[in-house]
């Protein structure tokens, strides 16, 4: 008798197991239909709920995304700024500037760091950019120790292939704040 019970009480909860998860996908297909194109322009205005079905919106993104250094309409702009900053604190030699410095990255805050961390520990930049980046520029790498590989790396592992005897974590840490810091300036 219990165990016909539990067989029981087992297939109900199966069936409406299935129910549940067959009428989510349903719902999740969208209308269906002569009127399928209208409604789903007007479920459109819903598609910034934080229960979108789409994997990219699950990214968060900063509230002001398109004032970021890295959109494409302003990240010269704030490299010609940072510029003059950067050679007066002596991260950037005279004669070269943010542009072309960090062209090989594709994030400008990468960027700030390894040239701060370059400075602070007297790494060549030249190596650092090509572990990190994994992208060997004209600028020659032939004597740097990690710059053989075209496999990016975390700049806290560049710093400890480029100098072992440097604590990477705190260089890394603090390059990254002097980073911020910039940005935050401009």
């Amino acid at each position: 008798m219990k165990r016909n019970a539990l067989a029981v009480l087992f297939a109900t909860c199966t069936v409406l197991f299935l129910t549940i998860v067959s009428a989510g996908r349903a719902a999740a297909q969208g209308p269906a239909g002569s009127g399928a194109s209208t409604a789903a322009q007007g479920s459109s205005s819903s598609s910034h709920s934080s229960h979108s079905l789409n994997p990219i919106k699950w990214v968060k993104k900063d509230k002001d995304s398109k004032n970021s250094p890295d959109s494409n309409g302003t990240r010269s702009d704030v490299e010609k700024k940072l510029t003059p900053k950067l050679h007066a604190q002596g991260v950037l030699p005279a004669n070269s500037n943010a542009t072309d410095t960090c062209a090989s990255f594709t994030l400008l805050n990468d960027c700030l760091a390894a040239l701060h961390a370059s400075h602070n520990l007297a790494l060549d930049f030249n190596c650092l950019r090509a572990s990190v980046t994994g992208v060997h520029s004209t600028a020659d790498v032939s004597g740097c120790k990690t710059a053989d590989s075209e496999k990016p790396q975390s700049l806290n592992k560049a710093i400890h292939l480029l100098n072992p005897s440097a604590d990477a974590k705190g260089a890394t840490k603090n390059a990254v704040q002097q980073a911020k810091d910039d940005l935050a300036g401009v």
